[in-house]
């Protein structure tokens, strides 16, 4: 395999969109979590099988709880929403069914795309009036700035880790230091006690 083939299996990689297929048991929430970075705009489409008398909600939330995009009883659409900062986000589908029905596990399907992904370039060919072999390189220009952000704020992740690292090893190197002095310091001080206590019984002079 050449460098060329590589390069492109990894762009079809970096660009292929998540899909995902569940069963929803009844009553019963499923979450999918994802790490994102601040300004992403994200999409996604599912697909929920419809069973009579049963309900499925859907909630994307973040960390802190707050709702990005929230919807009830439903069977098939999209959502989107831009992602504030960089944090976990989670999307959960819930299933409701009414205590005196017996429940059926429904198929949610789901595609999230996010980034670069969500662009449509079709449209934009359409806007621009692009040539096909210019609507390409647009495609691979995105690509490689999306890339090239991926990698900067991966090293600010790693220059990060690292100074946490660094500043939990002084942290636990001082700590060290004065336990030892403390326990020194005890030693000492039950020296010089157990000294004055058998001075004072005359057992040693």
């Amino acid at each position: 395999m050449n460098i060329r083939s590589s390069f492109l299996i990894f762009i079809t990689l970096f660009l292929s969109a998540n899909s995902i297929m569940w069963h929803l048991e009844p009553n019963a929430r499923k979450c999918l979590r994802e790490e994102l970075q601040g300004n992403i705009p994200v999409i996604g489409e599912f697909d929920v099988s419809e069973i009579p008398g049963q309900i499925v909600d859907y909630i994307v939330t973040d960390s802190k709880g707050h709702i990005l995009a929230q919807r009830a009883d439903i069977s098939k659409g999209k959502f989107s929403f831009t992602t504030e900062s960089y944090d976990m986000y989670e999307i959960c589908f819930i299933s409701r069914v009414p205590q005196h029905q017996r429940g059926m596990a429904h198929m949610v399907s789901l595609i999230t795309k996010h980034g670069i992904e969500t662009k449509n370039y079709d449209s934009l060919m359409e806007a621009a009036q692009l040539k096909p072999i210019e609507l390409e390189l647009k495609r691979l220009e995105d690509l490689s700035n999306a890339i090239v952000q991926d990698f900067a704020f991966m090293r600010k992740r790693e220059e990060e880790m690292r100074d946490t690292n660094e500043s939990t090893n002084s942290r636990v190197l001082y700590f060290s230091v004065f336990s030892m002095c403390c326990l020194l310091g005890l030693a000492t001080w039950q020296v010089l006690y157990l000294r004055r206590y058998f001075k004072a019984k005359k057992l040693i002079e």
